[in-house]
């Protein structure tokens, strides 16, 4: 036989091998991840949910979802063991790193400045600009009539 024929054939059970090899590996990283559950600990299952463990079973663990909550999952629902701090800045909001020296910097910078400063837009001697939107009240009633005595509704024909 020729090397060239063997060659494809070579080159997809070196492709399966890797593929299997990597698979095992990362099922094997997840049996040691859910073997250091311990009760108290905090869980995210596959799910999105977040719980505390309470009991440990051969292949079940029982999950307290909220105080008083109790479920079963498989072993295998578990998605990630979390460290406490992660747990708790996820679930609770707490974090455990807060540093109170740093500055609070305002939402707007109009704060910052020492003066409050006058509207730069306007000069002194503009008039105030009118406002097109809203009719004026003192304006005589008769001028918001057509003057060839129709309407807006009415038809034009006759």
């Amino acid at each position: 036989m020729n090397l060239v024929t063997l060659l494809p054939f070579i080159v997809l059970i070196g492709a399966m091998f890797l593929m299997t090899r990597s698979a095992k590996k990362k099922q094997q990283a997840a049996a040691q991840m859910r073997d250091h559950m311990t009760p108290g600990t905090g869980v995210r299952t596959i799910g999105g949910m977040y719980a505390t463990v309470k009991e440990l079973g051969d292949d079940t663990v029982t999950l307290e979802l909220a105080p008083g909550v109790h479920a079963i999952f498989a072993k295998n629902s578990i998605g990630a063991v979390l460290e406490d701090a992660e747990y708790n800045r996820i679930v609770h909001g707490i974090s455990g790193d807060e540093v109170t020296d740093t500055p609070v910097v305002p939402d707007d910078a109009s704060s910052l400045t020492e003066a409050p400063k006058a509207d730069l837009t306007k000069d002194e001697d503009e008039a105030p600009k009118l406002d097109l939107g809203k009719k004026d009240e003192d304006a005589p009633k008769g001028d918001d009539e057509p003057k060839d005595g129709k309407s807006d509704g009415e038809a034009g024909a006759k």
